[in-house]
């Protein structure tokens, strides 16, 4: 298939707007209308990644972290990122990253975790803000049903576990055609009014150009009201890390060697423990330590992340247990996430996983 009907596919899920501001989400080398039949997957894309691709036959690498997050000004195989973006250049290869927009999102990276702990009643620790808007439109009563409907099967509607949510008020609108125009109601050059139904509901901003028309393909009339508002408040499904709880209680020391087993770390350096069961526990995969105080609020025993430096254990406090297990540990189920993202959609795609261990960091045991 098209290059650009795989990652328009990733985008519907994690949507690149979803990334944060220092992030580099996207297809960063390849033709969205090259063909491919083959993907590799894997957490970085490294030049052992690429030589992978090459051996087995891949079209593209989707990788989580991007291989690109500065602007290049010279290719001359002197870094590892040049080499990287060469050799893929040459071999006609793709490289897709999808990172913080898959963080960010429910049934991500931070989600596989969560699983991957047990965890129950998850939800997002930190939502994100500004990623909602408000669409105000005025509907004959006739038509409301039909458009409403049409609303939310695009997307509008959704706020938490709840769908279909909107507003509706009675009232009368008026409006006088030109000459020009072929109402569907009144005559031209004569003032109308209307039963209207002033109708509301909500929708992700990144969806407005499908809700609107929807919207415009639904309602009746030639010209269509409408009013978009942007809205502070918090979008409850996008944000960082996580937050869940285990449906035993455990002392520390139990869940500290549960989580060393099922996250497949040889090492967790963590905080004092402070004595109490471990019931609540806060995730974030990859370098989490600015959701420490978002951890602490919410009520977390421990605080499951990574790449935590030396002066940032002490911010603990004695309130929670801080534990790193390794950035690669706690992003290395991602590719596997990837694998069964992809299948569930193409089942006749081929999608492999890479055998690289591409962990930067090793351990003398």
């Amino acid at each position: 298939m098209k290059l650009a009907v795989l990652t328009a596919y990733l985008e519907s899920l994690a949507p690149l707007v979803y990334q944060e501001d220092y992030d580099n989400s996207g297809l960063i080398v390849g033709n969205p209308d090259q063909e491919v039949s083959q993907a590799l997957l894997s957490l970085d894309c490294t030049e052992a990644i690429v030589d992978e691709a090459i051996a087995t036959g891949c079209q593209v690498i989707i990788s989580h972290h991007p291989i690109v997050f500065k602007g290049l000004k010279r290719f001359n195989s002197k870094t590892y990122v040049e080499r990287v973006v060469e050799k893929a250049i040459r071999n006609h290869i793709a490289i897709y990253a999808i990172h913080t927009n898959l963080d960010n999102i429910m049934g991500g990276v931070n989600q596989r975790i969560c699983d991957t702990l047990g965890l129950k009643n998850c939800r997002i620790l930190s939502p994100k803000h500004n990623l909602l808007k408000k669409l105000v439109t005025f509907v004959p009563q006739s038509h409301a049903n039909e458009v409403r409907d049409a609303l939310f099967a695009a997307g509008a509607g959704n706020i938490g576990n709840y769908s279909e949510a909107s507003f509706n008020i009675d009232g009368v609108g008026t409006f006088k055609g030109s000459d020009a125009t072929n109402p569907y109601v009144g005559e031209p050059g004569k003032r109308h009014e209307e039963s209207e139904v002033r109708m509301e509901t909500i929708y992700p901003a990144n969806l407005e150009s499908k809700i609107l028309m929807a919207l415009i393909l639904a309602h009746p009339y030639e010209e269509v009201a409408y009013d978009l508002f942007n809205l502070t408040n918090q979008y409850q499904q996008v944000g960082s890390g996580m937050i869940g709880e285990l449906e035993i209680p455990q002392n520390e020391e139990s869940f500290l060697f549960q989580l060393k087993d099922k996250m497949r770390t040889h090492v967790i350096r963590h905080t004092a423990l402070t004595g109490k069961p471990v019931k609540k526990v806060a995730v974030c995969g990859g370098a989490g330590g600015f959701l420490l105080k978002h951890a602490i609020a919410a009520g977390a025993d421990v605080f499951v992340t990574a790449d935590y430096k030396y002066h940032e254990f002490f911010d603990a406090e004695g309130k929670i247990v801080i534990a790193d297990i390794g950035h690669f540990e706690s992003e290395q189920f991602t590719a596997q996430l990837l694998y069964e993202i992809i299948r569930k959609k193409f089942p006749i795609f081929a999608v492999r996983l890479t055998e690289v261990n591409t962990n930067p960091v090793k351990y003398f045991i």
